[in-house]
């Protein structure tokens, strides 16, 4: 995880938030889901199963947005990865053209990673697909299933620039983002402070 992300998750100035969605080269983006959520996880035992989908469903019901069985374009939407070690996913079929990356694995294992994601979206900006890749044969090994859960599911939820720690301003980040009224993938960074003032409002049930 990053730990200037996480850092700056906890004070949520404007500024900060910014600092959240705005990659390296200076691009902001900051884009929720438009089509409710449809999740599976592969490589878990039946129980950690569970557990992800009890944690997916928290994070979402939290964000206010709906999580369902089926996508109708995609069946699955939300895929998660779950591997010992990045050669194993060699053998899934079509991962090239799943994620749009070639070699993905060696590039993974020649960064040593322990985690990756990336996204797919719909033509107005908002998030159509997001794949998320663990490695447990390495630090990840020692996470509990719960916390790992709601790591990925978080990181899910919105376009982080970098990979973000779960906590409760972020948490209300998460929420803020998911409001109604603001569009769904925004690209100029003053969106920070139309979220920064919604954290400041009286919060609603």
């Amino acid at each position: 995880m990053s730990a200037t992300a996480a850092r700056a998750g906890e004070s949520l100035t404007p500024d900060a938030i910014a600092a959240l969605f705005t990659a390296p080269d200076g691009g902001f983006l900051c884009a929720r889901w438009g089509r409710p959520v449809a999740p599976v996880v592969f490589g878990l035992d039946d129980a950690s199963l569970g557990v992800f989908r009890a944690a997916t469903a928290a994070v979402l019901a939290h964000a206010r947005h709906p999580m369902t069985e089926t996508d109708p374009e995609m069946g699955a939407n939300l895929m998660v990865f779950a591997v010992r070690d990045w050669d194993e996913l060699a053998d899934l079929p079509d991962l090239d053209r799943l994620t749009g990356r070639e070699g993905l694995p060696e590039r993974l294992a020649a960064q040593g990673a322990e985690q990756y994601r990336l996204f797919r979206f719909d033509p107005d900006g908002s998030i159509r697909a997001a794949f998320a890749f663990l490695r447990l044969g390495g630090a990840l090994s020692q996470s509990h299933p719960a916390q790992l859960a709601e790591s990925v599911a978080v990181n899910a939820l919105l376009t982080w620039a970098h990979p973000v720690t779960p906590s409760q301003p972020l948490a209300a980040l998460i929420r803020a983002a998911y409001d109604p009224l603001l569009p769904a993938c925004a690209r100029d960074p003053s969106h920070a402070l139309r979220l920064a003032a919604r954290l400041q409002a009286p919060s609603s049930s």
